[in-house]
């Protein structure tokens, strides 16, 4: 599944990144975003862009095309 369908207060955790852009995989994993790891989605902006995430401790935004190669299941 991926991170977009998930709602606003539900939990997940990433099962797999997708290999994409290096560029991008590489920014989410230096940003703590590993397989395994487990996140709420806090807010979402009005057009769907960008999704905000609670996530070890802090908040996390990110585009909806950076979100796009993370692979999660709902927990």
């Amino acid at each position: 599944m991926n991170l977009s369908e998930l709602q606003i207060g539900e939990k997940g955790r990433i099962t797999s990144i997708k290999p994409g852009e290096k560029y991008y995989r590489e920014k989410l994993l230096s940003m703590g975003l590993l397989p395994g790891t487990e996140f709420t989605i806090a807010r979402v902006a009005p057009l769907g862009d960008p999704i905000e995430l609670a996530v070890r401790g802090f908040a996390l935004s990110l585009r909806r095309d950076e979100a796009a190669i993370l692979q999660v299941e709902k927990v």
